[in-house]
Formats: structure tokens, sequence, C-alpha cells
């Protein structure tokens, strides 16, 4: 596409200009201008370039890859497995569901290898009912059918779907028990993370001190909400990030974790078909575990 800028136009950044026009995100824009795509006057122009009337623009912005998600044969940890539904430890690294930034390698891709069917509900989350970060590890349940992802998901928003996490983090709480109330938004100035912010969604964490050592302790976690984040956001806010976080503390080479010391470890709601309270418990990985036995020290 070409572009001649407008006295109204003049002064503007280029990537606020061309995002304009295309309807792309400004993002898209700067992936595109990093590759030499977008150019003024003939020759590749930064985004941030302030254009001039009767500047030439020349870009072409396309459209993204449709994702889809599609069966992979990886490996799963299936520890339950009925007609309804199937509860999964997936790994510290793995992402849960496809997306721009990881199209393929997914839990959902292997759950779809795995279950041989269509699982139900959105086409990019079959079957979720819940998520975990990609380096969070632990238990999840999955939906196999309509009317399972549907009782499953009244159960959640009803808060009868019981989870528990185990999280390192850096120095003791003050407090053995606690509670954190805050509302969790996107931070405006980092779109990967979150924050506490009052234009946030309602959060609420409870945590319990399980041991505490020299400069850590491991906590319990429970949650009120389920948002993005919301444990890391909140023990960040807190004074005590979870240990080798990258977003919310700092990344230390000496434990054996892809990122946080977080795990989901317990899981219990009540059987969609029985009404029966099914629970389950899994052990942190080995990772975990090293970083649980340098931190005790």
């Amino acid at each position: 596409m070409l572009h001649v800028v407008s006295a109204e136009e003049s002064g503007r950044r280029t990537d606020l200009l061309v995002a304009s026009l295309s309807g792309a995100s400004r993002s898209r824009v700067a992936q595109r201008a990093k590759l030499g795509e977008i150019l003024v006057n003939g020759a590749s122009a930064k985004p941030s370039l302030l254009l001039e009337e009767g500047d030439v623009l020349e870009f072409e912005i396309p459209p993204p890859r449709t994702l889809v998600a599609y069966a992979e044969p990886i490996e799963l940890a299936v520890l339950y497995e009925d007609d309804d539904l199937l509860v999964v430890d997936k790994p510290a690294g793995m992402v849960t569901h496809p997306a721009h930034g990881a199209p393929s390698g997914t839990l959902v891709n292997a759950l779809l290898a795995h279950t041989k069917e269509t699982l139900p509900g959105d086409m990019l989350r079959p079957g979720l009912v819940h998520r975990l970060d990609r380096d969070t590890s632990g238990l999840l349940v999955v939906a196999k059918r309509d009317a399972t992802l549907e009782a499953l998901q009244a159960a959640m928003k009803a808060r009868r779907i019981a989870r528990e996490y185990l999280g390192l983090v850096s120095g003791i709480p003050q407090n053995p028990r606690g509670r954190i109330d805050g509302p969790i938004g996107r931070d405006p100035r980092n779109r990967l993370k979150y924050t506490i912010t009052s234009e946030g969604k309602p959060a609420v964490t409870h945590y319990t001190v399980r041991e505490a050592f020299p400069k850590a302790a491991e906590l319990v976690f429970t949650l009120d909400t389920g948002r993005t984040h919301q444990i890391r956001v909140h023990l960040a806010a807190a004074g005590h990030p979870i240990i080798n976080d990258p977003l919310y503390g700092k990344r230390e080479p000496r434990f054996e974790l892809p990122g946080q010391a977080l795990h989901a470890w317990r899981l219990a709601f009540p059987h969609p078909r029985t009404g029966a309270i099914v629970e389950f418990e899994v052990p942190p990985p080995p990772g975990y575990l090293q970083a649980r036995r340098l931190v005790s020290l």
C-alpha cells in the first residue's frame, strides 16, 4: 500500500499511522518494521520515525496466520479418565492452549491426540475448564462432553472446584496466614504483565506458610478467583515474589526450572455425573524440589 502523508498527519509516528491505516496492532506494525518491510521515501523506517507532509509510506501488513488446534502425539500424564472428563498433570514449560506465540506443542494439542475425538468448547481451548501459566506445573481437569464442560464451568463459577498451589517465595511473610485482595488488570507499561489496579477485576488469594527457610518460604495458596498470573502478581505486590519468576521477580540460573516455582498440587470437585467429590494430588516436579532444597540451605 502506498500512502502520501497529509498535512494533518505530519508529526505522527510511523507505527501509529501505519496501524491506523492498516487496522493492524501497533506491535504487529513494529514487527514488520524490524523486518524492513515499512518504507518511508523508499528507505526502511523505524517505528518511532516522525513523518512529514509529503512523505511516501509504503507497507503491506499481512493478516496474522489463523490458529488451528490439531492433534500432536505429545506425552501426556493422565491421572484419571472416564467417559466425561480427564485430569492431567501439566509439566512446567508447556503452554496450555495454542496462541500466536505458541501455535503448537501445547497441552491442547496433546489432549486432542490422546482422546482421538473432538473436545467441547472453544476451538483453541477445547475441553478446558481452567488454565495454568506456561511455567506453572500441576493439575488440570478437562471436559470430554458438552454437558460436562457446562457443569464444570458452573462449578468453577460457584467456587465448588477447590484448587491448591504450592509455591516458593522470596522472604518470609510476617503472618503465617493471610489474604491478599487486589483487583488485577493488564499492566499499561508492559503488555506481558498484569498488575493490581482499581480498574482491574476482583482477585483474592489466600496463603498459609507451609515451611519457613532462612531467606525464603514455601506457601500453600488457595484462590477465590482465577485471574491471569494472580498468585504471581499478588505475591510480588506483597513483597514476596515467587522464586525464579522472570516477570515479577528475577530468574536465577542455579534453579533447574523454566520459570516460577509454582505448582498446582491439589484439585477437588464434584463429578458432573455422580455428584461425588473426586480429589487428586500430585507432588511437585524435580525442578521445583531442587529449588526447594537450595532455598532451605
